[in-house]
């Protein structure tokens, strides 16, 4: 009887180990830290073990592998007994002994497979962290009390893996892939709202997406010439209620500086006639170039505390204006603007009209498309046709891609205006010719 207690005693003390290894090992860093940051020491030491882990696996393995030895050891004389007491009422003769020996092996075998291993692994696995915190100091203490053989059997690992030049230690570096993956699992489990998802998938857009996929494009900026007529300055203003209106001699690369729109309302209200002097002008104007991606954008933009920036190209000349309230917009969307202008309209489930300045990444995620091909060479789905037709595509050409045909529907000048996007039934992925 007592064998069998011992038994038990090693199964259990086995199940210790075997999920102390497992908690440990797959414990999420990320939530041991909050754990710690808010007072729990157990959790603090986790991560501390997770750091330089060679000793707390040595450990681990010389117990359970003593364990095992020991188990088959005491288990095939406690059970062989029983078992042949049992097996001789129905059979007694010459292979009596042996086959009490083999039903004892795997009686013993199975259950430290499912209570010693199995099992214990599953509920670490399950609740790594829960159970992490509540055996680490146990795991030290033992970890202390087998020193002498750590010691040896962990310094003869790290020489061998020196000798085959592999690290010693894990080094945990949080990607941006690892982050990405935390939110598609929270929000495929309704943990992470859709609009909180897909904020932080902008943000990590602000590297990728530059200036010229939310700037106002230069035929789209309305501007004063410094002779405007008082009867054309009214006009603009009432049309195009901005606060700022850049102020230019003939065109907009003679830019001389901005006006806004409140001193002119001034004078109006004084029954005075619209128009720009000296005063009023502000020549301090704000230039960034078209390459700076919107991070960078949003930095320059803090240590400027402008409200709006001129975009200019390698030559000099105007391309675009931003405002911080475009930039906002890039990454925040309809969180915290609203218009009805949108650049993506849904027809049914498989067309979409899509304005050209649309940006590709935007496009992208609405149809599910990873990305498009060289997609470092443009910002917008007009410039995708463009990059792609090596030429200005005139209205109804089409190239397919990825399972969509996107078609030209309307073009003004050069300009793509807008496309239609839609399922193709024959799926030509990855077909950039133009028809």
């Amino acid at each position: 009887m007592g064998d069998l207690i011992g038994i038990g005693l090693l199964i259990l003390i086995s199940a210790l180990f075997a999920m102390s290894e497992i908690a440990i090992a797959a414990s999420r860093k990320i939530k041991l830290r909050v754990m710690a940051d808010e007072g729990n020491a157990k959790a603090a030491a986790v991560l501390k073990l997770q750091e330089q882990p060679g000793a707390f696996f040595a450990m681990i393995q010389i117990a359970l592998n003593a364990i095992a030895i020991l188990g088959g050891i005491v288990g095939e004389q406690a059970l062989s007994p029983y078992v042949e007491s049992v097996l001789v009422m129905v059979y007694q003769g010459p292979l009596l002994a042996q086959i009490s020996f083999l039903i004892s092996f795997f009686t013993i075998t199975s259950l430290f497979i499912l209570f010693a291993d199995l099992m214990p692994k599953r509920l670490a696995m399950i609740m790594p962290e829960a159970v992490a915190v509540r055996l680490v100091t146990l795991m030290r203490w033992v970890t202390f009390a087998l020193t002498p053989l750590v010691v040896f059997f962990n310094g003869l690992t790290n020489v061998i893996l020196r000798i085959f030049k592999v690290p010693a230690e894990r080094e945990d570096i949080v990607t941006t892939e690892d982050i990405v993956a935390m939110m598609d699992a929270g929000a495929e489990y309704g943990s992470l709202q859709q609009q909180e998802y897909d904020l932080i998938g902008n943000v990590f857009d602000l590297e990728a997406r530059f200036l010229s996929s939310v700037m106002s494009p230069r035929d789209q900026i309305v501007y004063f010439d410094i002779n405007e007529a008082s009867a054309d300055i009214a006009s603009k203003i009432i049309e195009h209620p901005h606060n700022h209106f850049l102020v230019c001699n003939g065109n907009l690369d003679k830019l001389i500086g901005s006006v806004e729109s409140k001193d002119i309302l001034r004078q109006v209200l004084k029954g005075d006639a619209a128009k720009i002097n000296s005063e009023m002008l502000e020549k301090d104007i704000f230039y960034l170039p078209e390459t700076l991606s919107l991070s960078e954008a949003l930095n320059a933009f803090k240590a400027a505390a402008k409200p709006f920036a001129v975009v200019v190209n390698e030559y000099a000349l105007v391309v675009g204006i931003v405002t911080v309230k475009d930039l906002m917009k890039g990454f925040m969307g309809d969180l915290i603007t609203h218009t009805g202008d949108e650049l993506i309209i849904e027809r049914d489930e498989n067309s979409w009209l899509v304005d050209g300045l649309t940006p590709v990444v935007d496009l992208a995620k609405v149809l599910e498309i990873d990305e498009f091909p060289d997609q470092m060479h443009y910002e917008t789905v007009a410039g995708y046709l463009i990059y792609s037709m090596k030429r200005i595509p005139k209205r109804a050409e089409y190239i397919q891609y990825a399972g969509f045909k996107f078609e030209v529907v309307d073009v003004e000048g050069i300009r793509v205006e807008q496309l239609l996007v839609s399922k193709v039934t024959s799926l030509a992925a990855n077909n950039n010719d133009a028809q």
